[in-house]
């Protein structure tokens, strides 16, 4: 039988991997329903604006026009800051790191924030929809070169990028279920596929980029493509690539490792492909699968994966609460994540970004430590007084009981008991004027442990 207290360490890591984490009133609010029920909370946002946009755009002039992805961030950093709608952000993040497009290359603000909410509206519908509008998505025909693709001379970047790293895969061998063939029909499939020419940015400013599609630069003939034969467009490409079983494992071995664990548990990955299999390449009903289980609601996955930069710096933002209004501090959010070492909107190749481990080093750990450090210790943020609040009400009789009660308010983390030993020795070592300083010296010594990098 779950327990109340079981319930709410669920949601806490519910919300910290289908999200970026919430605040203990949050929870004590979400305790209120079952477990499942926010699952299906969570995996059916009402996609739409921002109540706040007309905010956004008044505060972050820039980003209206945005001429680059640096102008274009703050309007998707306020959004995972501060959105309700968490698991639509997050969805939007995990598809930006996999169907990926940099905005260096790009550089054009407004069609970056265009292909974030291309992710957001159908990041968790079906795959075939998602892959068949990112392939008409002008920054990626861009990013691609799919414009120099031509029925006379096909270039086979978006079919090569399509089967190896957007939906099929390839294995440690570099081998897949394509050929190099199946690469070539791909790229003759999508010519004429392209981003209509826009007008110089100079002096009107940017204007929206366009699909195109030429047909009489298309190649028109039979092809063979996955050991099917016929007058191929790209709409039939990615029909064939989304209903291939292979597409199921990779897509969901991806949604695992982002969403669950960074070690592969095949046992799990076949399970939630046949979800995908059978409901035609739904995402949520592959998320919900995935939340609902055992498997992720066990003790082996919980505080198991490392936070991605995006994790932390908006997972504390959110503990916080700092930000009342999108201001130029806000406006900054996406410095924190570039200090240690995710570029939002500008993914550094196509692959993506390598998660897991990859994404501390001696520099990034000094940046992350010093971002939560400081943000938990402003007692000027409305998330602070309140931590300090609810910890202050709590019955603490020892050291124990002050770190066991701060972590609960944080969120149900945890730290191991060698961590929590070290602070308890801190703690006995030094004196502190009043109950205040010594909460936030607990705050400041959780955030800046090696536990707190895992959610």
């Amino acid at each position: 039988m779950i327990t109340s207290l079981d319930n709410k360490i669920l949601l806490a890591h519910l919300l910290r991997r289908a999200g970026f984490g919430c605040t203990y009133d949050q929870i004590e609010k979400l305790s209120l329903m079952e477990y499942d029920d926010v699952v299906d909370l969570l995996i059916n946002p009402e996609y739409g604006p921002p109540k706040d946009q007309d905010l956004l755009d008044r505060y972050f002039i820039a980003s209206v026009e945005a001429r680059t992805a640096r102008h274009a961030d703050p309007q998707w950093t306020w959004r995972l800051a501060k959105s309700e709608k968490q698991l639509e952000e997050k969805i939007a993040l995990f598809w930006h790191g996999l169907l990926a497009v940099g905005g260096i290359k790009l550089d054009h603000g407004l069609a970056m924030l265009e292909e974030i909410d291309l992710f957001r509206k159908y990041g968790l519908g079906k795959f075939e929809t998602l892959l068949l509008k990112i392939s008409e998505d002008p920054g990626m025909m861009y990013w691609l070169d799919n414009q120099n693709s031509h029925k006379d001379a096909p270039n086979e970047n978006y079919g090569r990028e399509l089967l190896e790293l957007f939906s099929m895969g390839i294995d440690e061998n570099g081998e897949g279920s394509y050929t190099e063939d199946d690469v070539k029909t791909a790229a003759r499939a999508f010519t004429g596929w392209a981003s209509r020419p826009t007008p110089p940015p100079f002096f009107l400013g940017p204007f929206p980029m366009e699909f195109s599609f030429d047909k009489s630069d298309h190649d028109n003939t039979e092809k063979t493509f996955l050991g099917e034969k016929g007058n191929f467009n790209g709409n039939d490409i990615v029909n064939m690539i989304a209903t291939h079983p292979s597409t199921a494992k990779f897509i969901c071995k991806r949604l695992y490792l982002y969403f669950v664990s960074e070690k592969e548990d095949w046992d799990e990955i076949n399970k939630l492909s046949e979800v995908f299999l059978k409901n035609n390449g739904e995402i949520k009903k592959v998320l919900e699968a995935m939340f609902k289980s055992e498997h992720f609601k066990s003790d082996d996955i919980r505080f198991k994966k490392v936070k991605s930069p995006s994790d932390l710096v908006f997972g504390v933002s959110r503990l916080v609460d700092k930000y009342k209004i999108p201001d130029l501090d806000s406006a900054e959010l996406a410095i924190n994540t570039l200090l240690m070492g995710q570029f939002l909107m500008n993914p550094p190749s196509v692959e993506g970004w390598h998660e897991g481990e990859e994404w501390i080093d001696s520099g990034s750990l000094i940046e992350r430590i010093n971002y939560a450090s400081t943000e938990i210790s402003n007692t000027s943020s409305t998330g602070v007084k309140r931590i300090i609040e609810i910890i202050k009400e709590t019955n603490i009789t020892n050291s124990n009981d002050l770190i066991n009660n701060t972590l609960e308010t944080l969120g149900y983390i945890d730290i191991t008991d060698k961590t929590k030993g070290m602070i308890e020795e801190h703690l006995r070592k030094n004196k502190f004027t009043n109950k205040e300083d010594k909460i936030l010296d607990v705050l400041k010594l959780i955030v800046s442990t090696p536990d707190f990098q895992y959610c």
